[in-house]
């Protein structure tokens, strides 16, 4: 019975190994995905959010970038709509609980030539219970709104990242191989 189990694992991880699976940032530092990123300059974005937002994906950039801190060849534009709805009504029309949403429309932008290389969107929401203190409902709703931007960063970079693994972003002078 052992063996049996040992065989079909062993027939499994083959199975899978040719796949064609393969690591997003394969070679590290040198690697087509980390290349692209390295590049990339985040704009500056309006407003309370819009500093949350570009300070999240700056974090999350300069890892690429050698602490550099910004890019060269591309820039990334981001358009945000903050907004919160009141839904939970209770019966003296008081809400109750409240729903902050993040969207972002963003652009990959190459900085020299201003062609538009993607194109795409990224969302997050959260619920915030309004509770009796106005103190404690501003406080979470200020804690939703750093929850999101780092999620929506997050969603951000992983959309690059795919994009740059699948060949965009590359300039001429880096080899498809790199």
């Amino acid at each position: 019975m052992r063996t049996l189990l040992v065989s079909a694992l062993v027939t499994a991880s083959l199975a899978v190994g040719g796949c064609g699976l393969r690591p997003l940032y394969a070679n590290g530092s040198k690697g087509a995905v980390a290349q692209v990123l390295a590049d990339v300059d985040v704009a500056p974005i309006e407003g309370h959010s819009g500093w949350l937002v570009r300070n999240a994906l700056r974090d999350r950039l300069e890892a690429t970038q050698g602490g550099a801190g910004a890019g060269q060849r591309l820039r990334l534009d981001v358009r945000l709509e903050d907004a919160i709805t009141g839904f939970g009504v209770r019966a003296d029309d008081a809400v109750t609980r409240e729903r902050r949403t993040l969207r972002a429309r963003y652009q990959l932008v190459n900085a020299a030539t201003g062609e538009v290389l993607l194109d795409a969107t990224a969302a997050q929401d959260a619920g915030i219970d309004v509770v009796g203190s106005e103190y404690a409902t501003i406080a979470a709703e200020s804690t939703a709104l750093e929850r999101l931007a780092s999620g929506v960063a997050d969603q951000i970079v992983a959309r690059l990242a795919v994009y740059a693994n699948r060949g965009g972003g590359r300039s001429a002078a880096t080899p498809a191989g790199q």
